[in-house]
């Protein structure tokens, strides 16, 4: 029980709990550990959330697809991330992204129903997850507030911040040319000539069809340095 409760303790909507408390939960709750293998899909873009799940080893792999377009971007996350949390409940309650196992992981899932009961079994549960998604709905705002001129590099930087997890690492972009223009609003000239500048200042690295942030936070003050 020791080495599970460090487990749990380490997830974000869990700290805060008492080991006690955990405890019963285990015993009443039905909590599943799955494993999964190098490559297994853990999750399919458009399925409905009916569980939260949580990373509590390893590393996954998220494939965020844009409608229409031949775009997606790619992220990993490790322990101890949740995942798509803020879609368990609201009007969207299909997952926004396909999750592969990079490598060997393990979940811990737990269907919605019984995380609703945990949260109604100890008030530091609630607060967790409002705390969760405040910050999520507050980050997004904040970056549509951030814009200044509206230039390629900061429409990038905007499209990357607002579906990029805090704390994911290995952030890369894959397109045809033709959508990622369209998705920007730019044209192929120009669209090359911000991502040539990017490039010498190693903030970012591309080819024909792949995209790869190697700064995230030096993108992100694209915009800010207008100001």
């Amino acid at each position: 029980m020791n080495s599970m409760y460090k487990q749990l303790m380490q997830l974000p909507l869990f700290q805060g709990v008492s080991t006690e408390q955990i405890t019963s939960l285990v015993e009443k709750l039905p909590f599943h550990f799955l494993k999964y293998r190098n490559g297994e899909q853990i999750l399919q873009a458009g399925e409905s959330c009916t569980h939260i799940k949580f990373i509590v080893s390893g590393r996954v792999c998220l494939e965020t697809p844009f409608t229409h377009l031949r775009v997606t971007l790619r992220q990993l996350l490790s322990t101890p991330h949740v995942l798509a949390a803020e879609y368990l409940f609201g009007r969207e309650t299909a997952y926004p992204y396909t999750a592969v196992a990079d490598g060997a992981c393990g979940i811990l899932q737990l269907l919605k129903s019984d995380y609703i009961k945990m949260i109604n079994s100890d008030k530091v549960f609630l607060f967790n997850i409002l705390n969760y998604l405040s910050s999520g709905s507050q980050r997004s705002v904040s970056t549509l507030a951030s814009t200044s001129d509206g230039s390629v590099a900061e429409r990038l930087a905007q499209v990357v911040d607002s579906l990029t997890i805090a704390g994911a690492t290995d952030i890369s972009m894959r397109y045809k040319q033709k959508d990622l223009c369209t998705l920007l609003g730019t044209q192929r000239t120009t669209l090359v000539a911000t991502l040539d500048r990017l490039k010498d200042q190693e903030i970012v690295d591309y080819d024909s069809n792949e995209l790869r942030i190697l700064d995230l936070n030096a993108l992100l003050e694209q915009n800010r340095q207008k100001k």
